[in-house]
């Protein structure tokens, strides 16, 4: 019989509710809900939840707060990357919406402390109010001071509210070095594999059995267990997978209790899925669509899961400049990209050493500079050249991050180091299939402006 929570402060039922909607986490929800207390007693004054990634932090908090009916306020760092907007969170949902107007423009601490006190008699607490701060670890990117005036809230504004910290890393990696008031620890363990086989098992598809659907899971978790323990992505992974396990079954080749048949069939498609574990390259309904097309066309056969990457707008006529200036001599950019540059044969450019298709020699490293002209020169064709538009492509969007971006995704590969004098240098390292494929999405015909294809 699975455990249930029991707390004489609360309604059974709704424990029962809880502990269901709670599966292999009932134990810490119910070490957590005693540190909590009573709704009518003062609760400890900050409580520290640390674990790794999916192991049920966020859930258990918010599946207690929201089925007990407690009142509390739910912050997380990520979207809150000031703490002005923390302390506007906090006071619209524990006071609403009246109080964040008293709130100058740049808030400080103190400001948040006066005015919460300000409000306490207005709107008194007849049980425990409850701030929970997601991504907790970020704090120590903020004020200095703003940990601190957080696990000792209660003090300072004379009220019972805790303060709940969310956090990836143990508190003594998070603890400042000019010390602070200790709160309660509790740690989240990672799911085991049998955590995670029940889990994962709920997720059961309408039109098959519970048991076929278990034992995919089971497979699935032979598979990957060793390399990803993380609950979200193995449930994504189970998503995108379980249609073709059960193509066999679809034809009518197999029945559902010849599982060695059914493992045979997913066996080379898990081990590919492997090796983009934890990228996201495509999505779940991209995957399926990427399915229907390899079957329907075999042009699509040679291409990797690259080539299905989205990127942002301006991103891929950044790789397309890029692309240009890796396989196009320099002296050439006047032909293609400069207005009324007069006729000019190819037979002019051509040397004895040139005689080679640049795509048999491979990519020859850029400037940046160059990178950048030809980049607004083919956006320049496309818009509008007016200062108006530029100014608002320069505030909108960040070259410099866009192109680390691309090299983080290795689309483009920089060439030295950051430390150089002068500028760095970067080659394109995509292929002419994958560049034509992105330049399709954007209207471009790139072969007009390749020198080998002229």
């Amino acid at each position: 019989m699975a455990a249930c929570l029991q707390h004489t402060g609360y309604d059974q039922e709704r424990l029962l509710h809880v502990s269901d909607t709670l599966p292999c986490r009932v134990s810490q929800a119910g070490t957590l809900l005693s540190l909590m207390g009573e709704p009518s007693q003062y609760s400890y004054p900050s409580i520290f939840l640390y674990g790794h990634r999916s192991t049920g932090k966020s859930h258990v908090v918010s599946t207690l707060l929201k089925e007990l009916e407690l009142p509390h306020a739910t912050v997380s760092c990520v979207e809150c990357v000031s703490a002005g907007l923390m302390f506007e969170r906090v006071l619209l949902a524990l006071f609403g919406p009246d109080t964040t107007s008293l709130l100058p423009r740049s808030p400080s601490l103190s400001d948040f402390v006066r005015i919460y006190r300000q409000q306490c008699p207005q709107s008194p607490a007849n049980q425990t109010r409850f701030i929970v701060i997601e991504k907790a670890e970020l704090l120590r990117d903020m004020d200095a001071n703003l940990l601190p005036v957080l696990l000792r809230l209660q003090e300072l504004v004379e009220d019972n509210v805790t303060v709940i910290l969310l956090s990836e890393i143990v508190w003594d990696q998070f603890r400042p070095n000019t010390g602070c008031f200790e709160p309660l620890l509790l740690h989240f363990p990672d799911y085991s594999k049998g955590d995670l086989q029940q889990i994962l098992s709920q997720d059961i598809h309408p039109s098959y059995s519970a048991e076929l659907y278990s034992a995919f899971i089971n497979i699935l978790l032979g598979v990957f267990y060793s390399v990803c323990r993380d609950l979200r992505e193995l449930r994504h992974l189970a998503a995108l997978n379980f249609s073709k396990f059960c193509e066999p079954l679809k034809e009518g080749k197999v029945k559902e209790s010849d599982t060695h048949k059914l493992w045979r069939n997913i066996e080379p498609h898990l081990k590919k899925a492997m090796q983009t574990v934890y990228l996201r390259e495509v999505s779940s309904v991209q995957w399926e669509e990427l399915q229907m097309e390899e079957k329907e066309s075999v042009a699509l056969k040679g291409l990797s899961a690259h080539a299905h990457v989205e990127l942002p707008y301006y991103s891929k006529f950044l790789l397309i400049a890029a692309y240009l200036a890796s396989y196009n001599p320099a002296r050439t950019d006047r032909r293609f990209f400069l207005k009324h540059h007069g006729k000019i044969r190819k037979t002019n450019f051509l040397k004895k050493h040139e005689k080679t298709s640049n795509h048999l020699l491979g990519p020859k490293p850029f400037p940046l500079d160059r990178l950048l002209a030809i980049f607004y020169s083919v956006v320049d064709s496309r818009v509008a050249p007016t200062a108006s538009i530029f100014s608002q492509l320069i505030k909108k969007w960040n070259i410099s991050f866009q192109i680390s971006s691309l090299v983080t995704l290795q689309l483009l590969t920089q060439l030295g180091h950051d430390d150089q004098l002068d500028a760095p240098k970067y080659k394109c390292a995509v292929a002419l299939d994958f560049i034509r494929a992105i330049s399709r999405t954007v209207n471009f015909d790139i072969v007009k402006y390749l020198y080998d294809f002229l």
